[in-house]
């Protein structure tokens, strides 16, 4: 029935156009040719036909409100018809008292003639960006200033579900979506609190990608925000179709494997960060939100954590970090013991790892190489495989390739059990940048134990280590609370105490300056 209206209403003024002996418009619309109309509206009205020409989806449609001429442009694919006739169109064709142009400038600002409320546009160009946008442009006949935009914009989107990544038994089963709006309202509703603030930017000279600083007043260091807002402002880019476009330009080590973001698409971690004196960066288009200064064991926590008992959640955490180090660990010291430190092996575990490569063709070096890339090959195929298939497809294949390279004498029987021990160990990590971080350094290392034995790779887990000391995240050492040392946040690092007892926000995030009178408390 609606769509049948709105369609009988473009029939209807096209043939108007017609009987005053005016032409339709290319570009999907009618267009008004403003013969007798203001010179001020038809400047405004050409300038939106040049800027948008090719247009196919572009209307431009007269109308009468109160008597005073007016020609109404809006992009039919990203606009809601609905609310656009039953909010605007019909309130000013069937206003019945007649108007002046002034008068109906005054109702459409008031919101005293429809539903939508008016905002004055006076550039023509920022109504260009606008009606890109979603809006609709009114322009009024008889000298009434500016263009007038009502947002009545209406894109696909999918709904709220569960996230994909950071899965969750107990807490919140919900994340980001695409809609910036819908993320807004999300983290809205967990933090009702005046102090709560937003910063609108736009990236992206085609894109016009929205974006929204998140931060608390009176929490987060104000060091931190002005070298956020700093680093945004001069970002200047073509395009912005997704998080890492702005995340990569704001890594201070851009050579580093290392993230000083952290990304996450749960509005319960994003709310509680904030609270801790972080800030978040939260772009349209995109469930990824940015959270920034980060630490290497922030990135080790997972919101899980915070939802347990606080002595299972620290019992995971040990676990979580064990994980950690074998997953890029244990391949190097396999190595760098059967190649250049048997002795050190008991004896009865060396003469069974002797036996199984006694027929190996290869050294323990490229065993070992191969194995990794077949893993990191099937790990990818999983991920691009559909999902119904992709997880079947790995495991199937893991379980297959193994035993088949085993009894064709390719690799030895430990090398294999090494192999599959470190990829089970990399899905431990929390979050996917750290983990593709050690998946990366986890041939270097490898390379280092088998050419140079343990002393190579203690070297380079010195190297390593002085690498992670020298990172910061705006400001904050990435290993906080261990280099530098601060005991007073250990309560939620190696452990997590109760609630009870937390006390404190991290040292790490609290302002720097006293004077500021920043709340240290829960």
């Amino acid at each position: 029935m609606f769509k049948w209206l709105f369609r009988a209403w473009r029939r209807a003024a096209a043939a108007s156009l017609r009987s005053h002996g005016r032409s339709p418009s290319v570009g999907g619309g009618l267009l008004h040719h403003a013969s007798g109309g203001s010179a001020r509206r038809g400047n405004a009205l050409a300038h939106l036909r040049d800027a948008l020409k090719h247009s196919e989806d572009m209307v431009c449609q007269p109308l009468t409100a109160g008597g005073v001429a007016c020609t109404l442009v809006y992009i039919e694919t990203i606009v809601d018809k609905k609310t656009l006739l039953e909010h605007l169109i019909k309130p000013l064709l069937e206003r019945q008292t007649q108007l002046t142009s002034s008068e109906l400038q005054d109702g459409l600002l008031s919101g005293a003639l429809v539903s939508i409320q008016a905002t004055a546009c006076p550039d023509a160009d920022q109504a260009v960006t606008a009606l890109l946008e979603g809006h609709a442009a009114l322009m009024i006949e008889g000298g009434a200033a500016g263009i007038y935009l009502f947002p009545v914009t209406s894109y696909n989107e999918r709904s709220v579900t569960a996230s994909q990544h950071e899965t969750v038994i107990v807490g919140p089963q919900e994340a980001f979506v695409e809609n910036i709006r819908t993320n807004l309202s999300l983290v809205r509703h967990k933090l009702k609190h005046p102090d709560f603030k937003l910063l609108k930017y736009r990236f992206g000279r085609f894109t016009k990608t929205e974006a929204y600083i998140l931060y608390i007043e009176g929490l987060c260091n104000e060091d931190v925000l002005q070298s956020l807002k700093d680093k945004l402002a001069s970002i200047d880019t073509s395009s912005v179709l997704g998080a890492s476009y702005i995340a990569e330009r704001m890594q201070e080590d851009p050579l580093s494997p290392f993230p000083t973001v952290q990304y996450t698409e749960r509005p319960d971690t994003l709310a509680a960060s904030l609270m801790e004196g972080r800030i978040g960066l939260m772009i349209d288009g995109t469930p990824q939100t940015l959270i920034v200064p980060v630490t290497f064991f922030s990135l080790m926590q997972s919101a899980e954590d915070y939802y347990q008992n606080y002595l299972a959640s620290t019992w995971i955490r040990w676990i979580r970090l064990f994980f950690v180090t074998m997953s890029f660990l244990v391949p190097s010291i396999y190595v760098a013991v059967t190649t250049f430190h048997p002795e050190i092996v008991p004896s009865n575990l060396l003469l069974t790892i002797t036996a199984a490569r006694e027929n190996i063709p290869f050294p323990a070096l490229a065993e070992v190489l191969i194995m990794e890339l077949i893993f990191e090959g099937l790990r990818e195929a999983g991920i691009r495989i559909p999902r119904p298939l992709g997880q079947t497809v790995s495991i199937i294949g893991a379980i297959v390739i193994g035993q088949a390279t085993v009894q064709a004498g390719i690799v030895s029987a430990p090398t294999v059990i090494v192999v599959s021990i470190t990829g089970i160990a990399s899905f431990v990590i929390p979050h996917f940048e750290l983990g593709l971080a050690f998946r990366l350094l986890r041939f270097p290392l490898l390379i280092l134990g088998g050419v140079l034995g343990l002393a190579g790779l203690v070297t380079g887990l010195f190297i390593l280590f002085l690498h992670l000391v020298s990172l910061s995240s705006f400001g904050v050492p990435y290993m906080h609370p261990v280099a530098p040392l601060s005991i007073a946040d250990w309560k939620d690092t190696f452990i997590r105490i109760n609630w009870a007892r937390m006390g404190h926000r991290p040292v790490a995030y609290r302002k720097t300056n006293a004077s500021q009178g920043a709340p240290d408390h829960e």
